[in-house]
């Protein structure tokens, strides 16, 4: 079984895809290369940056999405938490997984209202929103508190200077061998040193140019 070929999830993605290539965000073009990296490396001034990227689709590539939906369904994933939906599509590919398993919970986390609604409108035609709680507002609130006993895969793609903020608010629910990835960690050497040191609780490897896979350790 796998949903991700089957109608209205492939339609759907390939689609949203298409959009989010052809899309462009005026408040991107302000911001210098330099400006940029200095925001995105602030755990000040996060709000203030997606803030202007509202209009931005900050969308995985349909190569991350694959990798997300394999490792959670090759881990056989029940509980997944994400940070930063954005339009939802990295929950498209991680509930459909979760569907392929036989079912599960995935709660994700938009501080963006106009994202929040979009991201619902794709669950709903993707055909997936029972398996969903979106939860809006900013995540280090809304993942404070009324999580899971147990999680088996934690996705961080929002704010990266939060990264290890996010991490060790759910990190006392991480199994033995759950998975965590971060998308563009390399913006935040402090989660890099946390879970590549030996004594830091996990096994990681950079996976690609932008991704670091990690796993949490018994």
């Amino acid at each position: 079984m796998n949903t991700l070929t089957d109608t209205p999830l492939a339609s759907l993605l390939a689609r949203l895809f298409e959009e989010a290539d052809a899309a462009t965000s005026p408040a991107t073009a302000e911001l210098s290369r330099e400006e940029r990296t200095r925001l995105l490396e602030s755990k000040t001034e996060y709000v203030d940056l997606y803030g202007r990227l509202k209009d931005l689709w900050l969308a995985v590539s349909p190569e991350t999405g694959t990798l997300l939906y394999m490792l959670a369904r090759s881990s056989g994933a029940r509980v997944i938490i994400e940070f930063g939906t954005s339009f939802g599509i990295s929950s498209l590919y991680l509930a459909a997984a979760l569907r392929d398993n036989g079912g599960g919970r995935l709660i994700t986390t938009e501080f963006e209202p106009s994202k929040v609604m979009r991201a619902k409108a794709n669950l709903i035609e993707g055909g997936l929103i029972d398996l969903v709680e979106v939860r809006e507002g900013d995540a280090l609130e809304t993942l404070a508190a009324d999580l899971p006993e147990t999680i088996d895969l934690l996705l961080l793609d929002g704010a990266k200077a939060i990264y290890p903020e996010i991490l060790s608010l759910v990190e006392s629910r991480l199994r033995p061998g759950a998975l965590v990835i971060a998308d563009n960690a390399d913006f935040c050497p402090e989660y890099l040193e946390r879970v590549r040191s030996p004594t830091g609780g996990y096994m990681s490897t950079p996976f690609s140019d932008d991704v670091e896979l990690s796993m949490r350790l018994g």
